[in-house]
């Protein structure tokens, strides 16, 4: 039995070595030069290809780093330059064709589509109230605080409900909300974060996009997926697109809109053209200019910065040069960056979800690498 146990103890440790030595060189794989390569843009109906010069070895140095791992869960990155595509690049299985989950990118979409009502009439003014779309005294909670709350409250995260995504402890966080069978009702249900105060202080609140979702469903015409169809996607030429979607059925304005990467440098752009997109102007150009204002200040976020209509607004340090950028966010490191200053746009979508390194990544990859050899 000693002999036995001794022998299965060496097999256990041989095996053991052979896993640790195998997962090391899988962490420190080495990147064959068509991973580093930077991909031929294919010819596109959707975009003129970009003439512009860039610094190819810090793209090639990036491409490197995704396929090394230092850069993990990368999907695509897409630059859009004067309104030309200047970089198109797929790692990790992902291909033109495919269709990415940006997660709360897709926040975005509900303020675009709110400004594309209020400027149609369906919505008077995003200055208009919960009271004035729900009988508010038949939830729980109910408070002249909450009938108060507007749907410019709800696009700017100072709703003041007691629903904050960052604390695992909030009544309201998503992930109370995702459970039940009516995330409008949960969310209605929620008590003031502080009935006795005024202040609107900034909180990532998911749940109180899905209202503004239901709103748009009530009051345009043939509901929020439809009206989204006809009035943004159709006129952008997107045709590959999936929602998600609550349990009533409603397109998911929480997130997790899926679309084509080309195609979400499309939104992005229709943002820096203001609104525009051809000769035909989509949204607004007064909404577009008030969603990528700085709104109000994120004071509870560290790092600070300021947060427009479901859009966040920051500056991005690249050398001795600052950007002032706003953007689209979702978790696993998703973005859809406007740049304010300069003729570009930005997209890059990954699979990074719930990891610490996912952001920061992002950050790095825009700040060392795409905008030094863009601008170069």
């Amino acid at each position: 039995m000693k002999i036995t146990l001794l022998v299965a103890v060496k097999i256990m440790m041989f095996l053991g070595l052979v896993f640790a030595a195998t997962h090391t060189l899988a962490a420190n794989a080495i990147a064959t030069e068509q991973q580093i390569a930077i991909q031929p843009i294919q010819a596109s109906h959707d975009w003129p290809v970009s003439e512009d010069s860039y610094n190819k070895d810090l793209i090639r140095a990036m491409n490197k780093k995704i396929a090394e791992k230092d850069f993990k869960d990368i999907s695509s990155v897409v630059v859009i330059k004067n309104g030309a595509l200047l970089l198109e690049e797929y790692f990790n299985g992902s291909e033109r064709s495919s269709l990415h989950d940006p997660r709360s990118v897709g926040k975005s979409f509900a303020s675009t589509m709110l400004g594309i009502a209020i400027a149609e009439g369906f919505i008077q003014s995003e200055k208009q109230t919960l009271s004035e779309f729900y009988p508010l005294k038949n939830y729980q909670h109910y408070s002249a605080q909450k009938a108060n709350v507007s749907l410019k409250d709800l696009l700017t995260m100072t709703s003041g409900f007691a629903g904050n995504d960052s604390d695992t402890a909030s009544p309201g966080n998503e992930e109370n909300m995702y459970p039940t069978e009516d995330w409008v009702k949960f969310t209605l249900d929620l008590p003031m974060q502080n009935p006795t105060s005024s202040a609107k202080k900034w909180r990532y609140f998911t749940a109180g996009v899905v209202v503004l979702g239901d709103v748009l469903q009530k009051t345009v015409p043939q509901g929020l997926e439809a009206y989204a169809d006809k009035k943004l996607f159709a006129p952008l030429g997107i045709t590959q697109y999936q929602w998600q979607y609550t349990p009533q059925k409603v397109a998911n304005t929480a997130g997790g809109l899926r679309l084509r990467a080309l195609d979400f440098a499309k939104y992005g752009q229709l943002y820096k053209n203001g609104g525009s997109w051809g000769k035909q102007q989509i949204i607004p150009a007064e909404w577009v200019k008030a969603s990528l204002a700085k709104q109000t200040a994120r004071t509870e976020q560290k790092d600070g910065g300021h947060y427009g209509y479901l859009f966040w607004n920051d500056t991005i340090q690249s050398g001795q040069q600052s950007f002032e950028v706003a953007y689209a966010s979702g978790n696993g490191g998703n973005k859809i960056f406007i740049f304010k200053d300069i003729p570009v746009v930005i997209v890059i979508t990954a699979k990074a979800y719930n990891k610490k390194y996912a952001h920061p990544q992002v950050a790095q990859m825009v700040s060392d690498y795409i905008l030094p050899a863009i601008l170069h």
